[in-house]
C-alpha cells in the first residue's frame, strides 16, 4: 500500500512539473512574441487548456475581444451541429402554375429553394450543375412538360434581400470569397475569369473569357502585368445592383490563361438565365418556347402567391447532408457557407432567414450554455467582416464544448491540418488566428486559441513566429 501511494504520487509530481513545464516555456516564449518588431503595434492573445481536465495551462488576454477572420467558423460550425443536427438537408424544389396539357405548360415554372449554399457546386457529384440540370429535365419531361408557355422564375421569399452582411469592406464583395447568401444560391455564387497578360511589365491584361456566361453583366479589365511569380494580385469591384464591374490589380507577366474568381452578381437571375439556356440548347430533341427569357418576371411574390404555387411542386432536390457540408465549410473555408448557416438558424427558428436575426440565436445558444454573450461580439457567420470580436477564451471553451457531443468527430475530421495539428486559421487584413486541438507526443491534449491582430509586415513572418509558440504544445 505504501509502494502505491509512493508511486501515485511521484506520478502526480511528474505530471504536475511537466504541465508546470509547458506554462513556463509558454511564457518565456510569449515574451519574445510580444517584444518582436512585427508586433510592436498589435494586440495578441493565446488561451490554452488541457483538453482532458479543462485546466488552463496558458492565458494570455484570453478575455480580449479581437477580430477572429476564419477561426469565427468553429463558432458556426459547432452552433449548426447543435441547433440543425448532422443530417439536415436544404431543400429546392420545381413547380409550376396554370394547366398541363397535350401541349406542354400553359403556365410558368419556378423553382424554389430555402438557401442551399451547395446548390450547383462543384464539390458534390449530386449538385454538380449537369447533374442539376439534368434531374430537372428529367422531371419536366416525366410530368409531360415539352413546351413552356410562360415564364421560368426562382422564388426564396422567406429570406431577406440583403445577402451582403453589415461591415463587409468594398474589395471584398465583387471575388468570389466575398460572395454573400441569396434565398437561392447557384455555383457558390462564383464565376471563374481567364486573362492573359502581356510579355511586358504593365502592359494591359485582356479578358480571356468568363464561366458561365454571366447574365447581362460586363467586366473592364484594368489590370496590369506585373513580374514573375509575383502572384495573383487582382480584385474583382461590381458596385451592388450594377451590371458593370472591374478588375483591377495585377498578374505575373506572360501568363496565357490566369484565373480567378468573382461573385456572381445575381444568382437567382443566373440560375435561371443558365437552366433556360440549358433545356434550350443542350436539349434539342424537346422543344421548349421561353417567351421571357430577359424579363425573368417578379421575384417578390406574396407569402399567400407563394402557397398556390407550391401546391404544384412535382420534384425536390436536397442537399448534402450538414456533416458534408461542415466539412467544405471548415475545411475550404467557404464563406457563403457561414453566412448561408447563420440565415438557416434564422429561417428554421424564426421562419425567416436574416443574418441579424441569425447572430442573436448563436449568441443566445451560447449565453444557454454558460458563455458570457459579450464575448460573441459578431456580425456574420463567415469571419470576414472585420467588425467582428471574440475572445479566445470563448473560442476555446465552444471547441472544449464540441469535444463533449456525439458529432464531435465529423467535426474534427474537417479541421484542416496546419504545422502538425488539426486547427482552423484566419486570415484578413493584418489579422491572424489559429484554433483547435494538439495531441503531444507524451499524450497530454490541448485546446487553444491564437489570434493576433494589427501586425506590421508579411503575414507569413507572422505565422513562423505564431507555429513556433505552438510547437512548445507538441
Amino acid at each position: 500500500m505504501k509502494k502505491l501511494i509512493l508511486v501515485t504520487g511521484y506520478l502526480l509530481l511528474v505530471t504536475g512539473s511537466f504541465a508546470q513545464t509547458v506554462t513556463q516555456k509558454l511564457q518565456k516564449a510569449w515574451q519574445q512574441f510580444e517584444t518582436d518588431p512585427q508586433l510592436k503595434h498589435a494586440i495578441s492573445s493565446l488561451y490554452v487548456i488541457d483538453a482532458k481536465t479543462g485546466k488552463v495551462v496558458f492565458d494570455k488576454n484570453s478575455q480580449l475581444g479581437l477580430a477572429p477572420a476564419s477561426t469565427q467558423k468553429i463558432i458556426t460550425a459547432a452552433t449548426a451541429f447543435e441547433l440543425l443536427g448532422k443530417d439536415y438537408r436544404y431543400k429546392t424544389e420545381l413547380g409550376y402554375d396554370g394547366e398541363i396539357d397535350k401541349y406542354g405548360l400553359n403556365g410558368d415554372l419556378y423553382i424554389f429553394s430555402n438557401g442551399d449554399p451547395t446548390f450547383g457546386s462543384w464539390r458534390y457529384n449530386t449538385t454538380k450543375e449537369e447533374k442539376i440540370f439534368n434531374d430537372f429535365t428529367d422531371a419536366i419531361i416525366r410530368k409531360g412538360i415539352k413546351k413552356i408557355s410562360g415564364k421560368i422564375e426562382a422564388h426564396a421569399s422567406e429570406w431577406e434581400t440583403q445577402y451582403i452582411p453589415d461591415g463587409w469592406i468594398w474589395q471584398d464583395i465583387g471575388n468570389y470569397y466575398g460572395a454573400g447568401a441569396r434565398g437561392i444560391n447557384w455555383r457558390e455564387n462564383q464565376f471563374d475569369i481567364k486573362l492573359e497578360s502581356g510579355n511586358k511589365l504593365k502592359e494591359p491584361v485582356n479578358i480571356k473569357n468568363i464561366t458561365p456566361e454571366l447574365w447581362q453583366t460586363e467586366f473592364v479589365s484594368e489590370v496590369k502585368s506585373a513580374e514573375k511569380n509575383t502572384g495573383d494580385n487582382a480584385f474583382v469591384y461590381l458596385p451592388l445592383n450594377s451590371r458593370q464591374g472591374y478588375i483591377r490589380g495585377t498578374i505575373p507577366i506572360e501568363e496565357k490563361s490566369f484565373k480567378i474568381s468573382g461573385a456572381i452578381p445575381d444568382p437567382q437571375r443566373q440560375l435561371v438565365y443558365s437552366f433556360a439556356k440549358y433545356l434550350s440548347i443542350k436539349n434539342p430533341g424537346v422543344s421548349y418556347i421561353l417567351e421571357s427569357i430577359p424579363d425573368f418576371g417578379n421575384f417578390a411574390i406574396s407569402e399567400q402567391d407563394r402557397a398556390i404555387k407550391k401546391t404544384n411542386v412535382f420534384f425536390a432536390h436536397y442537399s448534402p447532408s450538414l456533416d458534408s457540408i461542415i466539412y467544405w465549410f471548415l475545411k475550404k473555408s467557404i464563406n457563403l457557407y457561414g453566412e448561408a448557416l447563420i440565415k438557416t438558424f434564422a429561417y428554421e427558428k424564426k421562419g425567416f432567414g436574416s443574418t441579424d436575426s441569425g447572430v442573436a440565436i448563436v449568441k443566445d445558444f451560447w449565453k444557454q450554455k454558460g458563455i458570457d454573450e459579450d464575448e460573441l461580439n459578431i456580425k456574420d457567420g463567415s469571419g470576414l467582416s472585420p467588425l467582428n470580436r471574440v475572445t479566445t477564451h470563448v473560442q476555446v471553451e465552444i471547441l472544449k464544448y464540441a469535444k463533449t457531443k456525439n458529432w464531435f468527430p465529423y467535426f474534427y475530421d474537417a479541421l484542416p491540418e496546419y504545422n502538425g495539428m488539426k486547427i482552423k486559421s484566419g486570415t484578413i487584413s493584418d489579422v491572424k488566428g489559429y484554433c483547435g486541438y494538439h495531441k503531444a507526443k507524451d499524450g497530454n491534449e490541448y485546446i487553444f486559441s491564437f489570434l493576433v491582430n494589427n501586425y506590421n509586415g508579411p503575414s507569413s513572418a507572422v505565422v513562423n513566429k505564431m507555429y513556433k509558440l505552438l510547437d512548445l504544445l507538441k
